[in-house]
Parts: structure tokens; C-alpha cells; sequence
């Protein structure tokens, strides 16, 4: 294995640019769902309910798929033709002029970002181990990091430019881009003699091997608890911000913008610390720290929007110690199944992001007090699951 700081910065960002596609693609358009839902003659709480929630139940389940296809076929051929069909996706939802065939495309763009996000992180793991693979991710994590907390802004600038159909020629454009330098700057990560030729019940029983192996289980829990209230964080937070504190679009786009700082020192933290005292220490640091953020912000009512953004920002360095120690955790000890684990993991992430955002948004009372326990809530579920040290001692198989 190579050593983690040598890893050319291009290959580096191209990892994490594949990463970011799904998040860009849900978040870019979230200050635009009321002029697309006046447009397409649709109520804005349906098309939102169904835009994100398509997506996202499409993007969990095609992860199943791609990743025990990219071991049997290799990384390259899967991602590529994944970022093919999210850019005829984004083609479809340009041109959409009914919410079905908005629909249509957006369920094809998860079906190519799925490939995209899974085999990031499969790629990493082709490369790297251990240490070495926390840090990668921990890295690949703070240039990821950007796409949440700048694609609002930046969706509500070509919104406001060029109109929201727009939105999607961006989003094509960036998957040919990607492709572009997928096929310049990673290439193919998986040799043909490691590659992986299983029948559907071979697969079916891959699966069940990692559900039921606490090596993965731990950690891969953690992580899904954790971004799971990310994305309830992400769903909430703007209405938090424009109704109990007035803010406006740009000004809900420039909080979001500004939070990415408090991920990237979180992700340049992780890889010092995990060195220092263990990845499996220093998740159950980051969803301590997670969980105390949530209890936080539902005790800070009267500090007003100083409390709230503290507090957030808790959660946030929490989740962000959090996210590449669980996924490394969870991935190492996987090396000849690192495509099936990958897509695993992703999928429970997309299940718990599915779960928290619905409760965030349904629970009754006021809007902040739903999302600090969704965030409290979160941090107890990967910090119960981080609880043991098994996952530590895992070898690679």
C-alpha cells in the first residue's frame, strides 16, 4: 500500500469531486424548488417530498448493485458508465416540462451518482488500508465538504442568472468533467486478478456476511447514524434559519458556506488524532461530541441564533471526526470485497439520511427543537454502535 501523503492531489480531488456529485445534485437545487414547482404547475412541499425522496430511496438501492458490479467488472467501465447516465439524466430534467419527467430524470441521476459515490470510496480502499485510509478519506472529506455548504449558494446565483433549468446543464457539465479526469487522473484501481466474479447468490450472501460481521457493522452504523442527521441538519436547518431568524436565501447560503470550515478542521483533525489514539477512540469522540451539539441546541432556545450556530457547529466538528474514521473502520478489513462493502455502506448512509429528514421534518413542536433531537438522537445511535472496540483489532481479509 502506498503511503496516503503521496497520493497526487489531482487523483485526490477526483475522488472527492465523485464523492460531492450527489450532494451537489440535491443541494444545488434547494433555493430553486419554489420557482421549479411554479413552473411545473406543482404544489413546492410535494415536488420537494418527491425530488429528494426519489433520489434519494433510487441512489440507496442502485448502490447495491454497482458495487459487486465494479468488483466483478473493475472500477472504471461502472464509473464511467454511471457518470453517463446521470448526465442523460440531467439532460432529462433540463428539458422537463411535467413533474413526471423531472421525476424520471432525477431517479436517473442517482442511478449514476450511485456509481460515482460508491466507487470513490471503493477506489480508496483498492489503494490504501488502516491509518493511511482514514487519512485519505479524512482529506478526501474536507474537499468534499464544500459541496453542501456551497451548492445552495451557488444554485441560488444560476437561479437567479439564468433561471433553474440552468441548474442541470451545470450538473451535466460537471459529470463530463468528471469523467474526463476519472479517465485521465485515477483510472482503473482493481487489477483483473483481483476482480471478483460472483453468482446472485454468492452476492446475496456477501451481503449477508458483512450485515452480520460486527467488523463492519459497528462502524458502518456509526457513520450512517451520523450522516443520516447530517442530512436532517440540511433538510431543517434552512427553515430554521429563514423563520425563526429571518435570513434570506443568500444569507441561509452564506451560513451554509461558512459551516464548511468546522468540517474541513474536523477532517484535517481526524488523521492526527486516529494516529495519536485509534480510529475506533476517536469515533466515539466525534459522536459524543455530535450527540452533545443536539442536546445543546434543544437546551438553547433563549441564546437565539448565537446558540443555534454554536451548537451546530458542534454537531458539525463532531460528524466530521466521525465520517472518515467509521467509513475506514468499516471498509479495511473488506480488501477482496471492497466494491460489495462500499455499496453496503452507502446504502445504510442513504437509508438513515431517508429516515432522519422524514423525522425532522414530521416531528411535531417547533422546527429547531425536531432537529436538535434528530441530532442528539444521531450522535447516541453512533455512539452506541462505536461502543465496542472490535472493529480496532479487525486484519484485512
Amino acid at each position: 500500500m502506498s503511503n496516503a501523503s503521496a497520493v497526487p492531489r489531482p487523483w485526490l480531488l477526483t475522488l472527492a469531486a465523485l464523492s460531492a456529485l450527489a450532494t451537489l445534485s440535491t443541494n444545488i437545487l434547494l433555493p430553486s424548488l419554489p420557482v421549479i414547482a411554479s413552473a411545473l404547475q406543482v404544489d413546492e412541499a410535494a415536488l420537494a417530498a418527491a425530488v429528494l425522496g426519489l433520489f434519494l430511496a433510487v441512489f440507496a438501492l442502485a448502490q447495491l448493485v454497482v458495487g459487486p458490479l465494479s468488483d466483478r467488472l473493475g472500477r472504471r467501465p461502472v464509473v464511467l458508465g454511471g457518470l453517463a447516465i446521470f448526465v442523460i439524466g440531467s439532460a432529462m430534467c433540463a428539458a422537463a416540462g411535467a413533474l413526471p419527467l423531472l421525476l424520471a430524470g432525477r431517479a436517473l441521476q442517482a442511478m449514476g451518482v450511485a456509481a460515482a459515490s460508491v466507487l470513490a470510496r471503493a477506489a480508496a480502499r483498492d489503494r490504501f488500508e488502516g491509518a493511511q485510509l482514514a487519512a485519505l478519506l479524512g482529506r478526501i472529506m474536507v474537499v468534499m465538504a464544500a459541496a453542501p455548504g456551497f451548492s445552495p449558494l451557488l444554485g441560488g446565483l444560476v437561479q437567479a442568472a439564468l433561471g433553474w433549468r440552468a441548474l442541470f446543464v451545470v450538473l451535466m457539465v460537471a459529470g463530463l468533467a468528471l469523467a474526463a479526469a476519472y479517465v485521465g487522473i485515477v483510472g482503473e484501481t482493481l487489477p483483473a486478478e483481483r476482480r471478483r466474479r460472483q453468482s446472485a447468490g454468492a452476492l446475496a450472501r456477501g451481503y449477508v456476511a458483512l450485515l452480520s460481521d460486527q467488523r463492519f457493522m459497528r462502524p458502518a452504523l456509526a457513520t450512517a447514524a451520523i450522516l443520516g442527521a447530517l442530512f436532517a441538519f440540511f433538510g431543517s436547518a434552512p427553515l430554521v434559519l429563514a423563520r425563526d431568524f429571518g435570513f434570506s436565501a443568500l444569507q441561509v447560503g452564506l451560513f451554509f458556506a461558512t459551516s464548511v470550515f468546522v468540517v474541513f478542521a474536523a477532517g484535517q483533525t481526524a488523521p492526527r488524532w486516529t494516529a495519536r489514539w485509534g480510529a475506533p477512540a476517536v469515533l466515539r469522540l466525534g459522536a459524543a461530541l455530535a450527540m452533545l451539539g443536539g442536546v445543546a441546541m434543544l437546551a438553547s432556545g433563549a441564546a437565539g441564533l448565537a446558540g443555534f450556530v454554536v451548537t451546530a457547529c458542534l454537531f458539525l466538528f463532531g460528524m466530521g471526526l466521525v465520517s472518515p474514521t467509521g467509513t475506514a473502520l468499516a471498509l479495511t478489513p473488506f480488501a477482496s470485497q471492497a466494491g460489495q462493502a462500499s455499496a453496503l455502506l452507502g446504502f445504510l448512509q442513504m437509508a438513515a439520511a431517508a429516515l432522519l429528514t422524514t423525522t425532522a421534518a414530521t416531528l411535531p413542536g417547533a422546527r429547531m427543537a425536531a432537529l436538535a433531537l434528530v441530532l442528539a438522537g444521531g450522535g447516541l445511535l453512533a455512539l452506541l454502535s462505536g461502543a465496542k472496540r472490535a472493529a480496532a483489532t479487525a486484519r484485512p481479509s
